[in-house]
């Protein structure tokens, strides 16, 4: 029983500061310079066209929702 809560106390403090002690490491590998890739006049008009149809899409799903809360639901029983 003490061993087991041994392990589970190492556990959780190696979980714990296991991301504090990955970021203190320096790396030794040389460090390489990020380079973006160039990007043409038609992809740059396309880049926002997609949240337009999400936010339609959100706007049917609304609305849609409202419709089926909204519907007069008459399920009574049939039993007397």
């Amino acid at each position: 029983m003490n061993l087991k809560k041994l392990a589970a106390s190492v556990a959780a403090v190696s979980l714990a500061t296991a991301p504090a002690m990955a970021q203190s490491v320096q790396s030794t590998a040389p460090v390489a310079e990020r380079i973006g890739a160039t990007t043409d006049a038609k992809s740059q008009k396309l880049q926002g066209s997609t949240g337009i149809i999400v936010g339609v899409l959100a706007a049917a799903a609304v609305i849609a929702g409202i419709i089926i809360i909204a519907d007069d639901d008459d399920d009574a029983p049939t039993s007397p």
